[in-house]
């Protein structure tokens, strides 16, 4: 019988249901302290804290190592490391979970940003009654980077609004520009939108030239990595007024610390990097990994593969 071991989130996040898996897997579970002594047992690793760094550090000790990983999030960089890239151990995500619900949020947001909504709350707990104009969102244009499924969903979603949405790849193909055309069209956009993965090539994209580039009247909203935007170009960029507005779910550091000027910079909405949980998401990430489980099981190839080398699931 294989064993799965869990790296669990702390309380209180409930572990995944598992139930389905008696009888055909042993289950196990560890936390950031325990994994690495309780890796060599392991045949596959459910990584369900998807915000640790714990199973990076652990791989690359003695013993055996799972031959299958999965993490219950879109990203693997928290997981990634040189060992575990040149290792025969196949890595798998929720790809296909957060697609539309991060779609839907960045939606949220625009029509936020547009419609000035944050001062409005502002005002009503001044119980200040000021009439202001808003901007339509209808007809304007939006650059999203990251021509995953979650950038087209967001894409899809915005055409739906009205707003001519284009996609930004790592590579041009049919319907995705390529890195090459990037500055061109942040500089027509009213909405960038970044949806990428977090890779040695998207690290720090968004810097102070990328900034500059964009329109006054332009809005920035990051729903990908934390560490693909430089936090003190954007607040910069934003005390500068070089644009509009934005809006983070993620961070460089998360919880973001108390001290960050982010906090407080001009026109930007923070939140917790909540864009794609909904209610039931983990109930949803655990019975996608029963079903993954499935197909290894049976020794069927198995969907949502992420290249260790590029650090996603590459598109078809």
């Amino acid at each position: 019988m294989p064993t799965v071991l869990v790296l669990d989130a702390p309380a209180p996040a409930p572990p995944p249901r598992l139930g389905s898996l008696t009888g055909r897997a042993r289950v196990l579970h560890a936390d950031a302290e325990t994994l690495a002594d309780r890796l060599p047992e392991a045949d596959v690793l459910l990584v369900w804290d998807f915000l640790s760094h714990a199973a990076r550090r652990a791989w690359p000790g003695t013993g055996p190592r799972p031959a299958w990983v999965h993490t219950a999030s879109a990203g693997v960089d928290h997981l990634m490391c040189p060992e575990l890239a040149a290792s025969d151990a196949v890595v798998t995500n929720a790809r296909g979970i957060f697609d539309q619900p991060i779609a839907e949020y960045v939606a949220a947001l625009v029509l936020a940003l547009a419609k000035d909504l944050p001062r409005t709350l502002d005002l009503q707990r001044e119980r200040t009654w000021r009439h202001r104009e808003s901007r339509r969102v209808a007809g304007t244009r939006a650059c999203v980077v990251g021509s995953g499924p979650i950038g087209r969903a967001v894409v899809r979603t915005l055409k739906a609004l009205g707003v001519a949405a284009v996609l930004v790849g790592r590579t041009a193909r049919t319907g995705v520009y390529g890195p090459d055309d990037l500055e061109r069209l942040l500089a027509r956009a009213d909405w960038v939108v970044c949806a990428a993965p977090l890779t040695d090539d998207t690290r720090g994209m968004f810097d102070e030239r990328r900034f500059g580039v964009m329109q006054p009247s332009a809005c920035f909203i990051n729903v990908g990595r934390g560490q693909l935007v430089v936090e003190d170009d954007l607040a910069a960029a934003l005390s500068k007024r070089w644009i509009a507005g934005a809006a983070l779910d993620v961070f460089e550091r998360e919880p973001l610390p108390a001290d960050s000027p982010l906090w407080t910079a001009p026109g930007l909405i923070v939140s917790p990097h909540m864009s794609g949980d909904t209610v039931g998401w983990r109930d949803e990430l655990g019975a996608q990994f029963v079903s993954l489980f499935g197909q290894w099981e049976a020794g069927r190839p198995l969907t949502n593969v992420v290249d260790k080398e590029r650090g996603y699931v590459p598109g078809h």
